[in-house]
């Protein structure tokens, strides 16, 4: 059944210039979930800032008749269009229903071949899982937003014998090696794969947050084999580094090489004032990685069901 917003409402194209009014109204929505707000404003405006996401096409939001703000959502597409990623913000079911039921027209405006549609809900949202699950969804994986705090001053790690450490990607050929770890390391995990090269230093190049300099890769006979790229996405809400990918080739594992990066970002952010640093990570990550940063001391403080359908198109 397809839902229809009601006359009530008004739908308008998405804006660059929307995202600090979401990220209020997204921080007010997780703040009484969670106690804490899920996204900066930073983060939202990264993300409608993206060169692969067109916010007017891609993106809507939704006003009373008052004018007043009632629901946001997006659909981005990546760059094959195999796969749509869906965000939903209104605590209004109806408006809920249409704002996802159009994130799915336009997942149909994807491919050729089919489709998978995921959409985030957070373990303490007991509003939208009856709505997703309504549309055709199911929970596929859920991805654990992991947290360690500092207490003054974060030893910085010895380097792993035999390797070599980079830091910063100053350069094209620097950028196209730890782009090949990533493509290298995340093959086996679906729907991690990064963006072509191109795409990828665009979409880094877009963000407020990020600078070259916070990428680090470990070399072993001069060739890069792990990498960790960091950004601020969470310094203005919670004062916390972020580790936006971490990625060993699969020859370089049990190394240490990935305890090696953590450990070396926990005293880079420790030495920068940060209170901590927090990481996304996937729960059906073969790696394991869950188990990764638990055994550093990293806690979870956030799990979202990343819940999917597939459409044939």
């Amino acid at each position: 059944m397809t839902a229809v917003l009601p006359n009530t409402f008004t739908a308008r194209p998405m804006t660059v210039e929307d995202a600090r009014l979401i990220a209020e109204r997204s921080g007010a929505y997780t703040t009484a979930l969670l106690g804490f707000a899920k996204h900066s404003f930073e983060d939202v405006a990264n993300y409608l800032r993206d060169p692969g996401f067109d916010p007017a096409r891609d993106g809507r939001v939704v006003v009373d008749s008052g004018g007043e703000f009632a629901g946001s959502g997006t659909a981005a597409v990546n760059s094959d269009g195999s796969r749509v990623d869906l965000e939903a913000l209104s605590e209004i079911p109806a408006v809920a229903e249409w704002l996802i039921e159009r994130g799915l027209q336009r997942a149909g405006e994807a491919g050729p071949g089919d489709v998978v549609v995921s959409i985030g809900v957070i373990r303490q949202d007991e509003f939208m899982p009856e709505i997703v699950a309504a549309k055709g969804f199911s929970i596929s994986t859920s991805i654990h937003r992991m947290r360690i705090n500092f207490d003054g001053a974060v030893a910085r790690p010895a380097v792993p014998a035999g390797a070599a450490v980079r830091r910063g990607a100053l350069d094209e050929p620097s950028r196209r090696a730890a782009h090949a770890v990533l493509v290298e390391a995340f093959r086996t995990q679906p729907g991690a794969d990064p963006r072509p090269y191109d795409d990828w230093v665009a979409s880094r190049e877009s963000r407020s947050t990020f600078d070259w300099s916070q990428l680090t890769t470990v070399e072993l006979d001069g060739r890069a084999v792990a990498v960790c790229e960091c950004n601020d996405n969470f310094v203005s809400t919670v004062n916390c580094g972020y580790v936006g990918r971490l990625a060993v080739v699969p020859e370089a594992r049990g190394k240490g090489l990935a305890k090696y990066l953590l450990h070396d970002t926990f005293a880079t952010d420790a030495a920068a004032g940060r209170t901590g640093t927090i990481l996304h990570v996937d729960s059906s990550n073969p790696t394991p990685a869950v188990g990764l940063y638990t055994s550093v001391g990293m806690r979870p403080d956030l799990i979202s069901d990343i819940w999917r359908r597939t459409i044939q198109i």
